[in-house]
């Protein structure tokens, strides 16, 4: 951080997908700078220039750089970014790191140019229905180049926490070895924990099959950056508007997910695909789905597994499988479904880069906003669909991690108590039980930090609601 007093400016030019603007879209970036999307862009971008720092508090990372600022300046030759007072830590001989500075322009292409885009294509900007929702995601992603045509299927998606430990650490950068040594790609929520660590592996094991074609993948949402900085391996940062876009992206570009220890949000992550997968519209599917971990982390799988098993059913298991301990035989069971997944595609004519196919119910596409008042009306009840549960659940773990890491949310239960979850009185003892758990083995927070819930669930009295 810069001496009070003293500006550090920076001047860096465009990598990446946004090398050639014409004056008219620099403009149009300009003019943004006096809207409420500029702060979102400062606050992004100062979370790229942090990549590598351990937080989940975006006040606390805003508060340390209070006097950065970053311009939009317009050149003959397109666009061009000033960086007033940036983290010394992205700084190499007062030049911007390369992978930092395209990252920042993902930014950039994302948050500002990408969203005013969006508002100006009628069709997309009044759309509620399922097929807009889609195509908005498809084009956001192909807009980044991250859509590659003629590769065959070999993107695993990493999903797991920010809070783990160790040895849990160690083992998901063992697969993620194991994985880049068959030359497999990685694609994770671009935060520390257990989204760096398989990245980091690959990285070895793409580098001793002399493999070239290395892709390290971050899919994040504004809300969710700030207080989850990328971490260094990221070489393709993708912002996605909102969690339910962020979480269809994952699903439509997977062609394997493996999900590690983690906490409520990992739990998010799980019961969306399961709410997919158990969907009768997808019972033609094929994609591979692994819960994996070291022989420390059984007791979280055990809880999860027990929770999915007393809530959506047994049937339910049928969609995963729990390897404990196996590092090499889990990239061995995703390569040679990579032939299946592509044998798959070719039969449902589907593409290789983006599942079109595979069908997401439009409730879950619409963003959940977690007030008070919808987490009360979420129905945890018994009597419907388990994919209609497993949906309802994935918005209650939504509103906790919510309440944990996102300012509005973490606000709003400061001034008004702590969420209130309704639902059936066995329902709700299972998830008090697996969140219980959760705050046992320390997955609320990063390490060494006390954890205060963020909601509240009251099963007596809903008891004696219901008579």
């Amino acid at each position: 951080m810069p001496t009070k007093g003293i500006i550090l400016i920076v001047n860096i030019n465009p990598l990446g997908s946004m090398d050639l603007l014409s004056h008219l879209e620099v403009d149009m970036l300009k003019q943004t700078q006096n809207t409420y999307l500029y702060d979102l862009f400062r606050h992004c971008a100062l979370a790229v220039l942090s990549s590598g720092s351990q937080t989940d508090d975006s006040k606390e990372l805003l508060s340390r750089y209070e006097d950065f600022r970053i311009n939009i300046l317009r050149h003959e030759r397109g666009i061009e970014l000033e960086l007033i007072n940036p983290p010394a830590a992205a700084l190499i001989d007062q030049k911007i790191m390369k992978l930092l500075q395209a990252n920042l322009f993902s930014v950039l292409r994302d948050i500002l140019f990408l969203q005013g885009k969006m508002s100006e294509t009628p069709f997309l900007q009044d759309a509620t229905a399922s097929v807009y929702l889609t195509n908005q995601v498809f084009s956001i992603l192909r807009h980044a180049r991250a859509l590659h045509t003629h590769q065959e299927p070999n993107l695993i998606v990493c999903w797991g926490g920010h809070s783990i430990n160790t040895q849990e650490y160690l083992y998901a950068h063992q697969v993620g070895h194991q994985l880049g040594l068959r030359e497999l790609n990685i694609c994770t929520g671009c935060g520390p924990g257990v989204m760096e660590a398989p990245m980091k592996g690959a990285a070895i094991g793409h580098a001793q099959q002399l493999y070239k074609k290395g892709r390290f993948i971050g899919i994040t949402e504004p809300s969710i950056i700030a207080s989850e900085p990328p971490n260094p391996m990221v070489n393709e940062l993708i912002i996605m508007p909102d969690i339910e876009k962020r979480l269809e992206a994952f699903v439509r570009m997977a062609h394997g997910i493996i999900i590690f220890p983690g906490g409520v949000g990992t739990a998010e992550e799980f019961l969306y695909l399961l709410s997919i997968l158990m969907d009768v519209k997808n019972r033609h599917q094929i994609l591979p789905l692994i819960l994996t971990g070291p022989e420390e982390s059984a007791e979280y799988f055990n809880a999860l597994n027990t929770f999915v098993i007393e809530t959506l059913g047994p049937q339910a298991c049928r969609f995963y499988q729990i390897m404990i301990g196996q590092e090499k035989e889990v990239a061995q069971k995703m390569k040679k479904m990579m032939k299946k997944v592509k044998e798959n595609r070719c039969y449902t004519k589907d593409a290789y880069s983006f599942n079109w196919s595979i069908h997401i119910n439009e409730k879950q596409q619409h963003p959940f906003n977690p007030t008070h008042q919808n987490m009360a009306d979420l129905n945890l009840k018994c009597d419907q669909a388990p994919e209609a549960l497993a949906a309802a659940l994935r918005c209650a773990f939504s509103g906790i991690v919510a309440g944990n890491v996102k300012e509005k949310a973490i606000q709003a239960v400061k001034t008004q108590g702590p969420f209130k979850l309704k639902g059936d009185p066995d329902m709700l003892q299972q998830l008090a039980q697996l969140l219980e758990n959760f705050i046992h083995q320390g997955r609320m927070k990063l390490t060494g930090t006390a954890y205060q819930p963020c909601y509240e669930i009251d099963i007596s009295s809903t008891f004696i609601d219901q008579l």
